[in-house]
């Protein structure tokens, strides 16, 4: 607005602030200091000055480009702000002006700058909007200069309230005005229980607290000054306390004090003062021997029970080295050790030594040796205990000469042994166990050497359900138990276990010991004893089944007793050969080769030529070809090829890929040279027969033909894959 006053014109022929603005062209605009630009009542950028353009980036279309000349807008958080919704745009529709209001600007090259705009809405005499100013400028670096002090502020905020030390501000008048958490906790106030009162009222010392106060008005700081404060439970802590003064114009202002929590170390200061007056009162009283010595180990002080245990007076001890009575034999160990202790190589030693008395006899004793140092760490003096362990010494010497003949009888035992302590845990086991178990237990190892355990039925046996846990827990033997070990090979071994609770002369439990009895070569052979009954049990049903069946069906065909004993009597001899057969291989598979020559050679007088591959067929299928053949044998004797002199049978067979791949037999029966063939008029029992033990017995297909050159028969039946290897 111009300061000089304004001719008076009417209202037609004199500019509108907004016409003002426009006429007065982008010179005038770009002597504003700062960024400026214009819209009209439609939002249209008409002008703007070169200080806009310079923050925008760009320069933008004049009368194409509205409500802002940027490249993009934003809020302060990051979001997007459509040109349309910016302060402008809400000038120019209603009338809002904006005040230092804060927006982020994009240039096209992907920079950024915090904006403060202010706007006005610039209207013609009537009141109408005509347009709206915006004058902007880039305070991107204030807003830097905010964020720095906003952060230092808040980093100030937690190293006050989160600080490890207590740290508390008192006022002029002595009333705390700010405490931090630590301190809080420390004497476990809440803040509206401690902040605001006197600091007097939470230091035990009256005396104390006021000359705390006194010091810190006159400008005088404290460090680690000594002080007791009382805690909201009553407790007292010992703390030491580092504070200054705020002084402003030459008037205490606060203090700010720091609290450290020494109590504990109080308490331990305490203790050990108690501690060296104890020590002193028992120095003499101890029944082991204490001494001193220096670094040449030259006694400085005894008590009465070395005296007593080296048989010498205090005068005589005081005048010697501890090595003067140690057996020459002992002495050069523990020179060694007591020099290295000295030197600072090790903190302390434990030996054992003989050491002589002045009348020949010789008593052991348990040296533990140490040192005490000063500040610097220069060795000061060692202190020496020494306990007398004579009648120990020659008790753990009986002991390890009676343990050691345990052991070597343990070793020499071909069952597997091994003990355990009262908690389960293993300490001994011999060479047995070991080849046993498979593997070599490993320290920590608890309740049994094996590596896995199960129940005769298969199911797991946790360790510490085991019969061995069993006795530990419950302090008793256990018989009668079975188990079995899983090595880390896999394989599984039975095994009876004996875990006897072992006892001290007070009958206290010490542990326990177990042996393991491997039972493997029973078993199998109860396994195959059983497995031996379960097939023959299984095998008789059958045969006697089979055997009923093959009467009756041969005593319905057969026209009188004559006929019918000669062909039962040869369906049960072919029967009885094919049990002969799986009998001699304990009814496992059977090769087809085999069991074709031992039902053909003897009826067939060298007639019946065979050939096929080696085939392993079990028990089940055995006994149903061993029906097979014997039918077609018999019908061949009487009558066809072999009824006749010059007649043959070849019998060939072959594997080959069945259904889904699964492999079957395919055998096929032909007879020459034998009387011609005529079909029958009706199917008698043995074809019946024939296609019973092949379609039903065996799940196969079952062909026989009689044509006039000889009867032929096929038979293809699954077997498993196994039974082929040729």
């Amino acid at each position: 607005m111009s300061n000089v006053e304004e001719f008076p014109l009417s209202a037609r022929h004199r500019p509108t602030e907004f016409e003002a603005l426009v006429a007065a062209g982008a010179a005038a605009l770009d002597a504003i200091p700062g960024a400026v630009y214009l819209c009209d009542a439609e939002g249209l950028l008409v002008a703007y000055n070169a200080e806009a353009v310079v923050l925008w980036g760009r320069t933008p279309d004049v009368g194409r480009e509205r409500f802002c000349g940027s490249h993009q807008l934003y809020l302060l958080d990051g979001t997007p702000l459509a040109h349309a919704d910016c302060p402008m745009a809400t000038a120019v529709r209603a009338g809002t002006p904006t005040r230092n209001a804060e927006v982020i600007m994009a240039r096209p090259d992907g920079s950024r700058f915090t904006a403060m705009v202010n706007i006005r809405a610039l209207r013609d005499f009537s009141g109408r909007i005509q347009g709206a100013i915006n004058c902007f400028q880039d305070i991107t670096g204030r807003k830097q200069v905010e964020e720095e002090v906003r952060r230092t502020t808040q980093d100030l905020q937690d190293f006050f309230d989160n600080g490890a030390v207590g740290l508390h501000i008192v006022s002029g008048e002595g009333i705390i005005i700010r405490a931090n958490k630590a301190e809080l906790d420390l004497l476990g106030y809440r803040p509206e229980e401690y902040i605001g009162r006197h600091v007097a009222e939470f230091h035990a010392d009256a005396p104390v607290i006021g000359d705390i106060l006194q010091r810190l008005s006159c400008g005088e700081p404290l460090q680690r000054y000594p002080a007791r404060l009382r805690a909201r439970d009553g407790t007292i802590k010992h703390v030491l306390i580092t504070s200054n003064s705020r002084i402003v114009d030459g008037k205490f202002v606060n203090t700010r004090c720091f609290t450290t929590d020494v109590t504990e170390l109080h308490a331990a200061e305490e203790a050990r003062q108690a501690s060296e007056a104890r020590l002193a009162a028992t120095y003499e009283a101890a029944s082991v021997g204490i001494s001193e010595t220096d670094e040449n180990g030259r006694f400085l002080r005894v008590n009465d029970s070395l005296c007593r245990i080296t048989a010498r007076k205090r005068d005589e001890l005081l005048g010697m080295t501890f090595l003067d009575y140690t057996d020459p034999n002992d002495q050069t160990e523990d020179a060694e050790l007591y020099a290295r202790q000295v030197r600072g190589d090790i903190e302390n030693y434990t030996v054992r030594k003989r050491v002589l008395r002045p009348d020949g006899s010789v008593r052991h004793l348990d040296i533990f040796s140490s040192s005490v140092r000063d500040s610097e760490g220069c060795f000061l003096y060692g202190v020496r205990v020494a306990q007398d362990v004579t009648t120990t010494k020659q008790l753990e010497d009986r002991l390890r000469e009676g343990e050691q003949r345990m052991r070597d009888l343990l070793e020499a035992l071909p069952a597997a042994i091994y003990t355990t302590d009262a908690k389960g845990r293993i300490n001994f086991f011999n060479r047995a166990a070991v080849e046993m178990a498979g593997r070599t237990p490993q320290p920590g190892d608890e309740w049994c050497v094996t590596w896995k355990l199960y129940w005769p039925d298969g199911s797991p046996l946790p360790h510490n359900e085991c019969p061995m846990a069993v006795a530990l827990r419950e302090n008793r033997p256990v018989r009668g138990a079975e188990a079995v070990a899983e090595r880390p090979d896999g394989r599984r071994v039975p095994f009876i276990p004996f875990p006897t609770p072992l006892r001290d002369a007070d009958g206290n439990l010490v542990g326990a010991i177990n042996m393991l009895v491997d039972i493997s070569e029973r078993k199998n052979a109860e396994n195959a004893q059983k497995a031996l009954i379960d097939e023959l049990n299984h095998r008789v049903k059958n045969t006697l089944a089979t055997v009923q069946s093959l009467a009756n069906q041969t005593a319905r065909h057969a026209a009188d007793l004559q006929e019918f004993l000669p062909t039962f009597t040869g369906r049960l001899l072919a029967l009885a050969r094919g049990h002969d057969l799986l009998t001699k291989r304990n009814w496992q598979d059977t090769p087809f080769e085999k069991l074709v020559h031992d039902i053909v050679a003897p009826m067939s007088g060298g007639r019946v030529l065979t050939s096929g591959p080696h085939v392993e067929l079990d028990a089940r299928m055995a006994l149903s070809i061993t029906m097979v053949l014997n039918e077609l044998l018999t019908n061949a004797a009487k009558y066809g090829a072999l009824s006749v002199p010059n007649g043959s049978v070849s019998l060939t067979w072959r594997i080959s890929a069945g259904e889904r791949s699964q492999a079957v037999l395919d055998c096929e029966w032909h007879e020459r040279g034998g009387p011609p063939v005529t079909p029958p008029k009706r199917r008698g029992f043995g074809t019946r027969l024939m296609e019973r033990c092949v379609e039903h017995d065996l799940a196969g297909e079952f062909d026989l033909v009689f044509e006039p050159e000889g009867t032929r028969c096929r038979m293809v039946f699954p077997i498993m894959p196994a039974a082929s290897n040729g």
